[in-house]
């Protein structure tokens, strides 16, 4: 694989069970690279074992005033420069491949799996961690990759030089093919202890970067509620952490670095005294001498990569074990798709956990008195909730019982599409007819046309899905905000007042929260999958505009399911039916009037008024008293009436 047969037409699948299984099946996977880079490297190491011998050799030519051995010497010389030059050359090209490549192959893995579970990610692993993976791990992973042919080769290169000399000069090549192997396994007492200080330190540098990107992501809250100093305080201290850590890894890593050079020198020295002895008392000749020194002050280039791929590993490894741990994420334990079943399914959406049931082609509405608890089962209609096949899978990984089912697993049932498994169809098929967008969606930065470019089955029009969300103002903020000199799109919403041209900036940060809300929302509608869910998606605008925006999404739907997930009475009114989930049951449906009247806790919840305590009033036994300090129940519409969200920034 070459840089510019980039992308692999198929990464492959990692072994992610370990760090260390992965990064043996990355070697595997460029073996080719691999042993092309350990070619050019022993290729480039004979050329530093050859020099030794070529000097030696010049040197003892002079001594015995031969000319022709010497023009000998001078062209072995420079064949060994030649061979340097072309094989550093080499080495670096071939190595710096395999690092861009083994990089490119885990940033496209990575890519893979972000896309197959969608916003699940993000809940199973944390933020930082998923950026951390994505930016420093690759670059370590990818070092580990470049270091590894070119020890092997070095290694190849020490052992030449060692048997040659106990070949050439067997009295000093048996002191230096002794000294050797404990000049290169004399750190390895130290690695162990560099490596778990290196690991704390980068653990606890983890743990600060996800601090700087949460806090980063709620900058303006915190700016809101006053809590910058706070925040400030809090990774003032972990800094602290990181750079003591960090501290204590280097000294343990400068000590091995002394080793590496205290330990060649020691052994120079004693070759050069034995050897002067030898020399001395004839027993040796002056080239042989030269030719023993020469070498082992070679030996000291070779033995660096020692030192390299240590270091290399112990950098590398706590990489592959986040980048395996994110790897290993699943979507779905179940076997291999029926092909029976590969046509999308259709039909009622229903939950066996809560008992929601969804008819197919109406608008159904969802009051839950937890915001966390509605966001769950969003997400379990879709087929990757808590409690999945995904994440049992994910939780047997980390106990260490593999994909088997372990006898205290929890098997929570899939939501049923037509009476169909979500986690047992295909994943695209799944997607492409049951879509979820949670109460957070992300608007990705690019042209408002970029935005809406998304598979769907074009039965909705971008423009239609605009404004059935009721965009008007956001078209017109974004065109304003086109600033004349950015780019051609800009530049054209600019001119001609196209919104559709107009940019969105990195994670719509310019728009109001309300404004981000309805671009998402108008994202889903021209998607018009077969079941669309909804998490509270218009919490962050007014109550005008939430009702407009609860007909047009009827309207525009009309036909398709549609479950959204509110306890707006606005939205519920104009819904087909309501379904009320009390601790995770749905105890009972109806229309939003009806349950008013009748279920005491529904109404507590729409109305947010207090649940009257056991015993005094029961459900249906009329309206109950109004808690302390809020208007009557009668007046619960004008007292849900929001604020408008959509003029403030979130």
């Amino acid at each position: 694989m070459q840089i510019r047969d980039l992308p692999y037409t198929d990464p492959g699948v990692p072994d992610a069970r370990s760090g260390d299984r992965f990064l043996w099946w990355l070697f595997r996977g460029q073996l080719g690279g691999q042993l092309k880079a350990l070619g050019w490297g022993v290729f480039e190491q004979a050329g530093i074992a050859a020099l030794p011998f070529g000097s030696g050799l010049a040197v003892q030519a002079v001594v015995d005033r031969a000319g022709g051995r010497l023009a000998l010497a001078g062209g072995l010389v420079a064949l060994c420069a030649v061979a340097l030059a072309v094989g550093e050359t080499m080495v670096h090209r071939v190595s710096v491949t395999n690092w861009i490549t083994a990089a490119a192959r885990l940033q496209q893995i990575l890519a893979r799996k972000a896309v197959e579970l969608g916003s699940a990610l993000s809940r199973r692993v944390a933020a930082g961690e998923i950026v951390t993976v994505s930016t420093g791990d690759i670059e370590k992973i990818g070092w580990f990759v470049e270091a590894l042919s070119r020890f092997l080769a070095a290694a190849l290169a020490v052992v030449g030089i060692a048997v040659g000399l106990l070949l050439y000069v067997p009295s000093l090549g048996l002191l230096v093919a002794i000294g050797v192997p404990v000049l290169a396994l004399a750190v390895l007492p130290l690695l162990a202890p560099a490596t778990r200080r290196a690991d704390v330190q980068r653990e606890k540098a983890g743990r600060a970067t996800e601090l700087a990107s949460d806090t980063v992501a709620g900058l303006r809250v915190l700016r809101g509620i006053g809590g910058e100093e706070l925040f400030l305080g809090r990774y003032r201290e972990v800094s602290q952490e990181v750079r003591a850590a960090a501290v204590r890894s280097a000294r343990m890593w400068s000590l091995i670095s002394a080793v590496q050079v205290l330990l060649p020198g020691l052994m120079l020295i004693s070759v050069v005294w034995y050897g002067a002895r030898l020399a001395l008392d004839g027993r040796i000749s002056p080239g042989e001498l030269v030719t023993v020194y020469s070498a082992v002050t070679l030996l000291l280039v070779p033995l660096q990569r020692f030192e390299e791929i240590a270091i290399a590993y112990s950098v590398s490894r706590p990489s592959a074990k986040r980048a395996a741990r994110v790897m290993s994420l699943v979507r779905t334990d179940a076997a291999a798709p029926d092909p029976e079943r590969a046509a999308a399914p259709t039909g009622d959406l229903y939950d066996p956990v809560s008992g929601l049931r969804a008819p197919a082609g109406e608008l159904t509405a969802v009051v839950c008195g937890d915001p966390d608890a509605a966001g769950r089962l969003a997400e379990h209609l879709g087929g990757h909730g808590p409690g999945s096949a995904a994440d049992r899978a994910d939780d047997r990984a980390e106990e260490g019982t593999g994909g088997a089912a372990g006898p205290g697993t929890d098997a929570v049932p899939s939501a049923l599409l037509g009476g169909v498994a979500l986690d047992e169809v295909p994943l695209a098929v799944a997607r492409t007819s049951v879509l979820v967008q949670d109460k957070d969606p992300v608007l990705l930065s690019g042209t408002l046309a970029e935005l809406l470019d998304v598979p769907s089955s074009g039965a909705v029009a971008p423009r239609d899905a605009l404004a059935a969300a009721q965009c008007e103002d956001v078209l017109e903020a974004l065109v304003r905000s086109s600033p004349p000199a950015a780019e051609d799109g800009a530049r054209a919403a600019h001119r001609h007042g196209d919104p559709m041209a107009a940019r969105i900036t990195e994670r719509g940060r310019s728009l109001s929260g309300g404004q981000r809300q309805r671009l998402a929302l108008a994202r889903s509608l021209v998607a018009d999958p077969e079941v669309l869910v909804l998490d509270e998606p218009t919490s962050a605008v007014d109550s005008h505009t939430e009702a407009r925006i609860a007909d047009g999404v009827k309207r525009l739907r009309s036909g398709r399911t549609t479950v959204v997930f509110a306890s707006s009475p606005l939205l519920l009114d104009r819904a087909d039916r309501v379904v009320f989930v009390h601790e995770g049951k749905a105890v009972a449906e109806g229309v939003h009037r009806e349950l008013l009247r009748s279920d005491t806790r529904y109404r507590a919840v729409v109305t947010r008024e207090s649940e009257p305590a056991p015993g005094t009033a029961a459900e249906g036994a009329g309206a109950p008293r109004p808690a302390r300090g809020r208007a009557p129940a009668g007046a619960a519409h004008h007292h849900l009436t929001r604020l408008s969200e959509s003029e403030e920034p979130a």
